[in-house]
C-alpha cells in the first residue's frame, strides 16, 4: 500500500500505533569542560536560560553534571513559520552538559577525575571553556591566568586518560595478536598508531586512518577523538579588544581551530532582559550578536550536522541529519518506517520556498522536485516524504 502522507497526518493514523521501531531525532551532546572556576557553570546557565547550575567561587561546586536542552537559533525556521503559520514550531536542539572542572592528575582520579572523565566520554563533542578574564574575586586554581597553559593542562589529562584506555586494550588482546589472530593484529596496529600520538600529547583525532581502521578508533570512545570547540571566556572590556586570531594565538592552537570569544557573565545577565532590552544592551556594548548563538551554531555544525525542514499547518519542524545523508536516511530520523518504505521525497529548496511563499507557490513555479533514494539532502531543504507501509 502506498501512502502520500504529511508528518501531521502520520501522528493521527491508527495503524501506526502498532509500530515497534521508533527512531528518535538524533541528539547532539556537547560537554562543557575546563579547569575549575573558568566560567563553565555560568556559561551553562546562560545557554539554558536557567540558574540551575551552581556557579560558586571554589573548585568542584559542580559534582553531578547539569544537563540542558538548547534550541539552535535558525532564522530559516522563523521565516518558514511566518509563511506556514503552524500551530506548533519545533526547532533543532543541542544538549549541553556542564561537567565539573578537571585538574592535574584527573586521569589518576584526582579531584574526582575518573567520574568527570567518564561523563566526558559520553559526549559527541566538547566545548572547552578557557579563562581569559582577570579578577582576584574569582580564584584561579593555578594562581594566574594563562590560556595556553590551562588548555594544555586539560588536554594532557584527556591524552593520559586515553593512553590508559589504549594500553589496557593492548594488554587484553596482545596475546591473541601474537598468536596469529589477524583481526586482533590489525587492531593492535591501529592501537600502536594512536598510542604514538598520545605519547606526544597529540589527540587521537589527528591520526590519519583508513575507513576500516577508523571504525576501530571509534569503537574505543576516546576522549581525544571528539571534535572540540574553544570558548575564550573574556571580561566585558576584552569583548572590545580581543579578536578571534589573538585568542587563537593566546591559546596556542592552529588557525583552523574553532574558537568563540564569549563573556559568560554578560551572556548570563542577558537572560534577565527582554529581547528588546537584550538587543539594546548588546548595542551599548558595541557587540553585534550574542556569543551564545555563535557557540550553539558552532557546536551544531562541528559534527557536520545540517538541517532539513517539514512544514504544515499543524507543525513546522527542523530535523537534524549528517551532511551527506540521503533522502531515505533523512526520512528515517522521523521514523524508521519512513526509511524502510521510502518511495520518494517531494523537495523544495529553502530559498525557493521563501521566494514563492511556501509549498503551493513553489510548486506552481516548478520548484518542487521529486527526489529518489540516491538524493543527498541539502541544508535547508523543505521535504514531504512518500513511502509504503
Amino acid at each position: 500500500m502506498k501512502l502520500d502522507i504529511t508528518l501531521d497526518q502520520y501522528s493521527n493514523i491508527r495503524v501506526f500505533l502498532i509500530m515497534l521501531y521508533h527512531h528518535p531525532c538524533m541528539a547532539l551532546k556537547v560537554g562543557i569542560i575546563g579547569l575549575p572556576n573558568v566560567g563553565k557553570s555560568t556559561l551553562f546557565n546562560a545557554l539554558t536560560k536557567t540558574r540551575g547550575a551552581n556557579a560558586s567561587n571554589f573548585p568542584f561546586c559542580t559534582i553531578d553534571p547539569n544537563i540542558g536542552i538548547v534550541e539552535v537559533p535558525d532564522e530559516r525556521l522563523d521565516k518558514i513559520t511566518e509563511i506556514v503559520k503552524p500551530a506548533k514550531v519545533v526547532p533543532a536542539t543541542v544538549e549541553f552538559v556542564d561537567i565539573a572542572g578537571l585538574v592535574k592528575g584527573a586521569h589518576k582520579g584526582e579531584g574526582l577525575g575518573n567520574q568527570f572523565l567518564g561523563a566526558i566520554r559520553e559526549m559527541n563533542a566538547l566545548c572547552h571553556i578557557v579563562r581569559f578574564f582577570e579578577g582576584n574575586d574569582i580564584t584561579h586554581v593555578e594562581g594566574s591566568v594563562d590560556p595556553k597553559r590551562d588548555r594544555e593542562t586539560i588536554e594532557t589529562e584527556l591524552c593520559l586518560s586515553d593512553l590508559q584506555t589504549i594500553e589496557n586494550r593492548i594488554d587484553r588482546i596482545g596475546g591473541a595478536a601474537r598468536t596469529g589472530d589477524k583481526t586482533r593484529q590489525k587492531e593492535v596496529d591501529v592501537l600502536d598508531k594512536l598510542k604514538a600520538a598520545l605519547d606526544n600529547t597529540l589527540f587521537a583525532s589527528t591520526v590519519e586512518l583508513n575507513e576500516d581502521d577508523d571504525l576501530i578508533r571509534q569503537s574505543l570512545s576516546l576522549l581525544t577523538s571528539k571534535p572540540i570547540i574553544y570558548a575564550a571566556n573574556v571580561s566585558e572590556d576584552q569583548m572590545h579588544t580581543l579578536g578571534i586570531d589573538e585568542a587563537r594565538e593566546m591559546l596556542g592552537v592552529p588557525e583552523d581551530t574553532e574558537v568563540i570569544v564569549v563573556s559568560a557573565k554578560i551572556e548570563e545577565d542577558l537572560q534577565d532582559l527582554t529581547p528588546e532590552e537584550a538587543t539594546e544592551f548588546l548595542e551599548d556594548l558595541a557587540v553585534t550578536s550574542s556569543g551564545l548563538n555563535r557557540l550553539i551554531n558552532a557546536a551544531y555544525f562541528t559534527l557536520g550536522y545540517i538541517t532539513y525542514f517539514t512544514a504544515g499547518p499543524k507543525e513546522a519542524r527542523a530535523w537534524t541529519i549528517h551532511k551527506g545523508d540521503t533522502a531515505p536516511k533523512a526520512a528515517g530520523v522521523i521514523h524508521t518506517d519512513f526509511e524502510r518504505g521510502f518511495i520518494r521525497a517531494e523537495t523544495i529548496g529553502y530559498d525557493d520556498f521563501i521566494e514563492f511563499g511556501g509549498e503551493l507557490g513553489a510548486k506552481e513555479q516548478g520548484k518542487m522536485r521529486s527526489e529518489g533514494k540516491s538524493y543527498v539532502v541539502k541544508d535547508g531543504d523543505v521535504m514531504l516524504f512518500k513511502f509504503n507501509v
